[in-house]
């Protein structure tokens, strides 16, 4: 058994050097029947090929079939995908903008509620009682202008 091995790998070996390199070649066993075998070799002989390159033809028609039902789809599945990303892009942009807008609000009520607490911080250091301004909400919580509720106007 281990002769029958030594002198096949040596016969393989032939081959594989006397193959053309041009193209990838590989040997593939395939377990079929000599009835299949004897008429798969009839056909190639009929349109004038050899049985492996008969296997090869056959290979890259149906890696072809199956490639391009799937590009197909797949096309269709990165059509979508990419709508639904530019969608979300915009969604995403006007969100950012918006927060952008919000943040420089904020910002800039602190800077004057910071500005007012200390100008308040300083009147009642100086013992000067705080200034209601008349069109400020009113100190008591009414809701209403100072000038209609406690600022007798």
């Amino acid at each position: 058994m281990s002769l029958e091995r030594r002198v096949l790998a040596k016969v393989d070996r032939r081959l594989l050097s006397d193959l053309d390199h041009t193209e990838g070649t590989q040997l593939v066993k395939v377990p079929v029947s000599d009835a299949v075998w004897s008429t798969w070799r009839r056909y190639c002989d009929a349109a004038g090929l050899s049985m492996g390159r008969g296997l090869a033809v056959l290979l890259h028609h149906e890696l072809a079939s199956v490639i391009d039902e799937d590009l197909e789809n797949l096309g269709t599945k990165l059509a979508a995908r990419e709508a639904s990303i530019v969608a979300r892009e915009v969604e995403l942009t006007k969100r950012e903008q918006e927060l952008i807008r919000r943040e420089t609000q904020l910002v800039m009520e602190e800077h004057r509620l910071t500005a007012a607490a200390r100008t308040s911080a300083n009147q009642a250091e100086a013992g000067v009682p705080p200034k209601q301004g008349r069109n400020e909400p009113c100190w008591c919580g009414s809701d209403k202008k100072f000038k209609y509720c406690h600022g007798r106007g």
